[in-house]
């Protein structure tokens, strides 16, 4: 596998684990009642915090980033074009995303 291939693939981990992040930070997961909200049809979801808003808001655009960069990169690379110009730009997506998303997190405007 190309290291472009292995950025998606760490490109993919990252976003679950921020959409996992931002439903556990929106239900607050860790409480009783925020288990019983996860595990619900959270018809009755409770007003979120700030952090938790950003979470969400960090974790849709985590996602619609990847959705652009996967299928370029993959195709790149079936198409035999996977060269050093690919790897840059694979690899300053990765590292914007590893960047935004605790800046973003934080409240860093």
């Amino acid at each position: 596998m190309s290291y472009s291939l292995h950025l998606v693939v760490y490109s993919a981990v990252m976003t679950w684990l921020m959409l996992y992040a931002a439903a556990i930070l929106r239900t607050r997961a860790w409480t009783p009642a925020g288990l019983k909200t996860a595990f619900g049809n959270r018809d009755n979801a409770n007003k979120i915090s700030p952090l938790a808003f950003r979470a969400d808001q960090t974790a849709q655009n985590t996602l619609e980033g990847f959705i652009l960069f996967a299928p370029l990169v993959i195709t790149a690379h079936i198409a035999g074009m996977d060269n050093p110009q690919t790897e840059l730009g694979a690899t300053l997506f990765f590292w914007a995303r590893v960047a935004y998303i605790p800046t973003y997190l934080i409240g860093i405007a």
